[in-house]
């Protein structure tokens, strides 16, 4: 009986002896990743996608220039510093923006540390793609919006989204966590909208409602709010254990803070004004616990049932019990959302 086939992956020391290019270190990083089945999804999909991004931070090269360099030979410092970098990623389990300190999401630059999440919303998406067309079905007052809320903001990069995609509005970005806060005041001035979006510390919508000043309300409120069930956040791997368990947790069903929302947003709301909710993976749940509410899935690349716009005159609709009644599932008609 013939002996079983060898699988063999070099080990850091031997690496950093003898891998000589870019190219032989990435093929290295991707056979280390898979040997210590880190996982990915904090910005890459792919282990070679990881190795890319950690390789070109390590090696101060642009993040969107890689054949260049794929067979440029590394001085031997390089290669170390390269792999014990790797080295890192495999045994920390830590998200790699956590190692590096940076975060490039849909082309812009943030800073991202163990305070926030890493930025990775898919509302960002939605701002360039299936947003405008909802928008274009439901037409809007010129100018619109004026205001827009991050609600759930962490590190900010939603505001800074927000802001960049809406010129003429003004924006304000809430959070409990004084932490997260602080990262989102550092991404605010490092693209110099730190006097432009307004930062709040409070519970939810809480903060716009205590304020005696505030008395506008928002015509557009976005929300990555924590919405992971505990099944899912049982099943989750080390790199999203990794990140504050506090902006990720939603309790049983994963609706417990979307409750409060989505009580909490039509007095927050203007006329005419729109929440966009992202709900990941619990569309089965959101309409299980909001079975009256009519409301619109926005389409993003990773799935139709991800993110929900609902219009304000809906929540109001909605009232303080919603259930009973199936979901509507499909766009609402003009008929539908107008008073």
């Amino acid at each position: 009986m013939s002996s079983p086939s060898t699988r063999c992956v070099a080990t850091a020391e031997q690496a950093a002896i003898e891998l000589l290019t870019l190219r032989d270190c990435l093929r290295w990083a991707v056979s280390r990743f898979g040997q210590a089945q880190i996982f990915t999804g904090h910005g890459t999909a792919t282990l070679f996608d990881e190795a890319v991004a950690l390789a070109l931070w390590s090696l101060r090269l642009p993040p969107d220039e890689l054949e260049r360099w794929l067979d440029a030979r590394l001085a031997r410092s390089e290669v170390k510093a390269l792999i014990a970098l790797f080295e890192s990623r495999c045994e920390s389990r830590s998200p790699a923006a956590y190692l590096t300190g940076e975060a490039w999401f849909r082309g812009i630059f943030f800073k991202s540390d163990a305070r926030a999440l890493v930025p990775r919303s898919l509302i960002a998406e939605a701002l360039d793609t299936s947003l405008p067309d909802y928008l274009h079905a439901f037409e809007r007052p010129p100018g619109w919006p004026q205001r827009v809320l991050d609600l759930c903001t962490g590190g900010g990069s939603l505001a800074i989204h927000c802001a960049l995609q809406f010129p003429d509005a003004s924006v304000c970005a809430s959070d409990l966590s004084d932490a997260a806060l602080a990262l989102a005041a550092d991404n605010l001035a490092l693209h110099g909208l730190d006097q432009r979006v307004r930062l709040i510390c409070g519970d939810l919508l809480e903060p716009h409602l205590l304020e005696p000043h505030q008395t506008d309300q928002f015509d557009l409120i976005v929300c990555n709010p924590p919405y992971v069930c505990d099944a899912s956040m049982a099943r989750l791997p080390a790199e999203f254990r990794a990140e504050p368990q506090v902006a990720l947790a939603g309790g049983a069903d994963g609706m417990d803070l979307i409750r409060r929302i989505l009580a909490q947003a039509p007095g927050c709301l203007a006329e005419n004004g729109l929440l966009l909710l992202e709900i990941g993976h619990e569309a089965d749940h959101f309409e299980r616990a909001f079975p009256k509410l009519e409301f619109a899935y926005l389409p993003v690349e990773t799935g139709d049932r991800m993110l929900v716009a609902i219009e304000v005159k809906a929540l109001q609709r909605l009232g303080p019990g919603p259930a009973g009644q199936p979901p509507s599932r499909k766009r609402p008609t003009r008929r539908q959302s107008a008073a």
